[in-house]
């Protein structure tokens, strides 16, 4: 059985920037876990409108981040309604709830949609992850993997 299809998981964030890397390296180990083999892992910068199609044509779209102002390594997770708060601003960045918008207007459908944030220490540059927040990966893609297969 392909538990992953219909699975769009993101990682995403500057991975040359300490904590930040923390989506690239979660998605990669969600890449590499046969218990959800078939979903669609990406890892990008930051979400463009260019996502909108493979939210579009998903049932289940996890976005992995960084958050600011939480505990390093803390996890949480949010179901995100689609929300275009600024319209007009669809340019180069987007929120998760202004990207299912996009994917619902454009393709006339979204996945649901459900982000999963992790507690960042820093950002500064050329840094690897923190400890608090390296140790949280493997709970990060266990989190990730449970909401696929609630799903399946």
């Amino acid at each position: 059985m392909n538990l992953g299809a219909g699975v769009l998981v993101v990682g995403y964030g500057n991975p040359l920037r300490g904590d930040d890397a923390v989506g690239w390296h979660v998605a990669r180990a969600v890449a590499e876990d046969p218990r959800i083999a078939g979903a669609h892992v990406l890892t990008v910068h930051q979400l463009l409108p260019e996502l909108a199609v493979d939210l579009a044509e998903a049932r289940l779209a996890i976005l992995v981040d960084a958050q600011e102002g939480e505990p390093a390594g803390a996890i949480s997770v949010t179901h995100v309604a689609p929300c275009a708060e600024a319209r007009g601003a669809w340019t180069h960045h987007l929120t998760p709830a202004a990207l299912a918008a996009l994917a619902r207007e454009v393709c006339g459908q979204s996945a649901d949609v459900v982000v999963v944030g992790v507690g960042i220490e820093s950002t500064e540059p050329g840094r690897g992850l923190s400890h608090a927040v390296a140790d949280a990966v493997p709970r990060v893609h266990e989190v990730v993997t449970d909401l696929v297969l609630a799903r399946a």
